[in-house]
């Protein structure tokens, strides 16, 4: 295997669907012990189940990460079912498309652009202060691992909220790394684009015609498809290795070549 996880502790918020689970399932195939959080027990369990399945060890732990209380808890539970965190990666996150169809300045209601601003960037900031003394008394280089976005970088069609959001996380990454690199923990974040999961659909389907919308939106990539989660996992458990030792303060795009030019295939 090209990493050896055994004995190391994974946090994994919003790992009850899409990309979170998929990392889940595969940093769990390479030895970890992964702490499946979310706000759905019955997604979460789910997920549990099949990396048991598998051979892989994984509990669940319900966390709304909008909650300090709960993350704190969160973290006191991982803790204790397993001895320690090594890794927190905050992959818990929302597009406003999901919430409401009211998405331009003048109509969305102050209080979606706060719940996306909650989750995607107050939630990563709550997580690593709860995650922090456990990550400093880590001996198996202790890392946290963002999800950011393509739309960190550009932007998208009604995300206002989502892009903020994920802009400003793409600096928290930034700043944390800076703060926490004398304790020894990188903190990185890897910034998918078009993906298929749940979320990706909610969004197409405020596009009038989805076909057509992803054909237009794949037609920008290098690589003119979807990107799996597995895939978006993969990149997860290198920032996490000690491969990537030298690797902090970045925030990197898997991404299908979108944001490599300017033109469109389609």
């Amino acid at each position: 295997m090209p990493y050896n996880f055994a004995d190391m502790t994974f946090v994994i918020t919003g790992a009850t669907k899409g990309i979170g689970a998929g990392c889940a399932r595969v940093a769990a195939r390479y030895g970890a012990n992964v702490v499946v959080s979310g706000t759905s027990a019955e997604r979460g369990k789910d997920v549990v189940e099949q990396i048991r399945t598998a051979g892989g060890e994984a509990s669940f732990v319900a966390c709304d990460v909008r909650h300090p209380e709960q993350v704190e808890q969160l973290m006191a539970s991982a803790a204790a079912i397993y001895g320690g965190i090594d890794v927190l990666h905050n992959n818990a996150g929302v597009t406003e498309t999901a919430l409401t169809s009211q998405l331009s300045l003048a109509d969305m209601p102050v209080e979606t652009f706060d719940e996306v601003l909650g989750i995607n960037l107050r939630g990563p900031w709550l997580c690593a202060k709860y995650a922090l003394p456990y990550l400093k008394s880590s001996t198996r280089n202790p890392s946290i691992i963002n999800t950011a976005s393509t739309g960190s970088f550009v932007a998208f069609p009604g995300c206002t909220a989502y892009g903020a959001s994920k802009g400003g996380l793409g600096l928290l990454t930034k700043n944390l790394a800076m703060e926490l690199s004398p304790s020894g923990i990188r903190v990185n974040a890897l910034a998918p684009g078009l993906t298929g999961t749940e979320m990706v659909v909610d969004y197409l389907d405020t596009m009038g015609d989805p076909e057509e919308a992803l054909r237009k939106l794949t037609g920008t990539q290098l690589v003119p498809r979807l990107g799996e989660p597995d895939e978006i996992a993969e990149l997860l458990c290198f920032l996490a290795s000690d491969k990537a030792l030298f690797v902090n303060g970045v925030v990197w795009l898997v991404d299908g070549g979108t944001l490599a030019w300017r033109g469109s295939n389609a």
